[in-house]
């Protein structure tokens, strides 16, 4: 990252929880068409690897590796690698801005959520694009926060979307990165650019649970309440009022989340399409 990023989110263990339960088919079923044994695959951004992992299952015997900025998170990812007992994936520290693979290395390479945690997300996408093959493909996908819909609404809720726009934007970052990403696409160099649209949903009391109290975690123990506070934009009492409406949001049997995201297929120019 560039010295002007943070990560909004930190790696607090909330933050880890939520990361695990995204899989392919919830998170990056726009490229599950193009996904083949044999591809090489390259995921920049993978945080503890559950996707990364996944992808390894799907191509082997193909390699996978994905690339983090934290050491912690890459240690987290390689254990997750040897519980799945998968043998073509692997971790390392890396670098978005300055991968550290020649050129035309890899089939497919993929971001998910990490577009807009950077300062220059044009930047990486052409680092992206250096490091794919001849007619392969940059996947990435990404959410829009400001059109996260939220029910029942509260005013604790609603100080949370305002916060969370404010914290991020801070860190450098794009919150709403999502309906941006086929204007970074091209303006990277990508003239082939599919661009899609999905929503995860939490409604189930399940969903609920598991998202809700993530949140009210999040909110007054991760990274992101402690740059809230320290940066003027929130005391801890209006930490504490969020975290109280995210608890009756996830204790409520009518509550209902969407968060919209985008994604593009930006193919490389120079081989079979």
């Amino acid at each position: 990252m560039a010295s002007e990023e943070r990560y909004t989110h930190g790696h607090h263990e909330s933050v880890l929880r939520s990361h695990s339960w995204r899989t392919i088919d919830n998170s990056a079923a726009y490229l599950e068409p193009h996904l083949a044994p044999g591809l090489s695959l390259l995921d920049v951004g993978s945080g503890p690897g559950t996707i990364t992992v996944e992808f390894g299952e799907r191509l082997a015997p193909g390699r996978v590796v994905g690339i983090d900025a934290a050491e912690t998170i890459v240690r987290s990812a390689r254990s997750t690698a040897a519980d799945h007992e998968v043998s073509n994936v692997e971790f390392e520290i890396g670098d978005a801005y300055a991968l550290d693979f020649p050129d035309d290395s890899f089939d497919i390479v993929h971001a998910h959520q990490t577009l807009q945690h950077v300062a220059d997300p044009v930047a990486v996408l052409r680092e992206m694009r250096r490091v794919a093959k001849p007619g392969g493909l940059v996947a990435a996908r990404d959410v829009d926060y400001s059109g996260v819909v939220l029910y029942p609404e509260s005013p604790g809720l609603s100080a949370w979307a305002a916060l969370y726009q404010r914290v991020h934007r801070s860190n450098g970052g794009e919150p709403d990165a999502g309906p941006r990403l086929k204007a970074w696409a091209r303006a990277a160099g990508f003239r082939d650019v599919t661009a899609s649209a999905s929503i995860w949903c939490f409604s189930s009391d399940a969903e609920r649970d598991w998202w809700g109290n993530s949140w009210a975690v999040r909110v007054t123990e991760s990274a992101f309440g402690v740059q809230a506070v320290e940066r003027g934009f929130a005391t801890a009492s209006d930490l504490e009022d969020i975290r109280n409406a995210w608890l009756a949001w996830a204790a409520d049997a009518d509550g209902w989340l969407g968060m919209p995201h985008g994604e593009i297929l930006a193919r490389k120019d120079g081989g079979a399409s």
